[in-house]
């Protein structure tokens, strides 16, 4: 494969090639989740119980999966960054330095997340009707910590060596395993939360093992190496330091999400939170094509900043912005039209459904303008620019979006929480366009 095609080859065709399976990849990567909750929300025994216990779950494996992209982002960046500039050596310490940090991130996370998960669960809000079902499920899911984190950086190496397709397959086969053996589990040997996360991690160890084989092969263009793996301070500082942002984004997420569960339990108890855990399926589904789309960009973006093609540079986040654009609102669409339909896939209690279809539809109000502000935000990631990018990352869901949840919910009670989502999606759609106009014009680009 031509180390040099992300600054040679024809422009769209290029961002169509990497962005179309990383886009099917990260919403097949989206079903683990969602599968867990579909098959737990429809299962009479577990309901809406089953569904809270994986909600209040979530935000201990978002910041596995910060600590994940921390490494796995921060190293394909660099990685990126060292090919565009011609220095292969470094390129080769990039890769196999990010995979050791997230090999190691993987073993902490497993060894601490165990000792102190009732706690942690508690403080994330769950009942005590719900913390066994939540405990059940975390107690397997932190046992394949190695399995996600080493998976993910596969991923993203993957596509900064032009080979998008190898990380769809890896997500694939992940997902795939998942669906099947959540309906072996759960529905057939009736395990309940231990079948749903026996098949998530299940998912994520073939994944794993998938990426472990393309990395030390000869399929890619840099293969990994042991002495490659060996921690040396600088590369993996700058890989710690680049990666950053992504980290500050998903941990964020977490943070987010357990404010939203505390403000829930307050004002709708557990049904509030089943509920939310739907949107929040949702909302992730919705959003998983737009971080394809971010990782297609991402090597291009990366390689042609190093080479200082600033002009390619650009042409690839017009494509990206059009093409994310138009993704936003075909799912704003589907979202306004068919609310009721969506959340009775995941549970067909009248309560969740008749709350869900008014939270569903406001909560996605401003979705169309998300998808530029994805693109924008993680254009500063790719470009190595660590502060611009964590404040756009931070801005949205703990700049703006907490403060407001909080604010609007003790004036306008649960609905508060709701309206609070597009308000921050729309401040934080205007602050990203004024930033990256700026930076056009510094490089004299209209």
């Amino acid at each position: 494969m031509d180390k040099d095609r992300m600054g040679t080859q024809k422009l769209l065709p290029l961002l169509v090639e990497l962005s179309v399976p990383a886009m099917i990849g990260m919403v097949v990567n989206a079903i683990y989740n969602i599968v867990d909750r579909m098959f737990i929300g429809n299962t009479p025994e577990l309901g809406s119980l089953g569904l809270a216990g994986i909600t209040v779950s979530y935000p201990v494996t978002l910041v596995l999966m910060a600590l994940s992209l921390m490494a796995g982002v921060g190293g394909a960046t660099r990685f990126s960054i060292a090919l565009g500039s011609k220095n292969e050596e470094d390129a080769k310490y990039y890769q196999g330095n990010a995979l050791m940090i997230t090999v190691i991130f993987g073993f902490i996370f497993m060894i601490f997340g165990n000792i102190f998960m009732n706690p942690i669960l508690t403080v994330l809000g769950a009942s005590e009707k719900v913390l066994p079902y939540a405990s059940a499920y975390l107690s397997i899911i932190l046992y394949g910590a190695v399995f996600q984190c080493v998976a993910m950086c596969g991923n993203n190496f993957s596509r900064a060596q032009g080979n998008a397709k190898n990380a769809m397959v890896s997500q694939l086969l992940g997902a795939g395993f998942n669906i099947v053996f959540d309906y072996i589990l759960i529905v057939q040997c009736h395990m309940g939360m231990e079948g749903a996360a026996l098949a998530t991690i299940g998912g994520q160890c073939l994944s794993m093992i998938w990426q472990l084989a393309f990395l030390f092969g000869k399929r890619g263009i840099i293969q990994c190496r042991l002495n490659h793996m060996k921690l040396k301070i600088h590369y993996a500082s700058m890989i710690i330091k680049t990666g950053l942002p992504a980290f500050l984004m998903q941990l964020s997420t977490s943070l987010l999400n357990i404010v939203i569960n505390g403000t829930l339990g307050i004002y709708g108890g557990d049904l509030a939170i089943s509920t939310v855990g739907i949107i929040t399926s949702v909302q992730t589904l919705m959003l998983m094509p737009l971080t394809g789309m971010t990782q297609g960009q991402q090597p291009i973006i990366s390689y042609n900043y190093g080479a200082e093609n600033y002009s390619r540079v650009k042409q690839t986040l017009k494509y990206t912005i059009i093409g994310a654009s138009i993704l936003s609102c075909l799912g704003f669409l589907i979202i306004q039209l068919f609310p009721s339909m969506i959340i009775s896939i995941f549970n067909q209690e009248p309560e969740i459904i008749e709350l869900g279809n008014t939270a569903l539809r406001i909560w996605f109000l401003c979705l169309p303008f998300v998808g530029c502000q994805t693109m924008c935000a993680n254009f500063f990631q790719a470009i190595g620019m660590v502060k611009q990018s964590s404040f756009l990352n931070l801005l949205r869901q703990c700049l703006l979006l907490i403060p407001l949840i909080l604010i609007l919910s003790w004036i306008f009670g649960l609905y508060g929480v709701f309206f609070a989502v597009p308000i921050a999606d729309f401040i934080a759609f205007m602050i990203t366009i004024y930033l990256i106009r700026r930076r056009m014009k510094m490089w004299n680009i209209d």
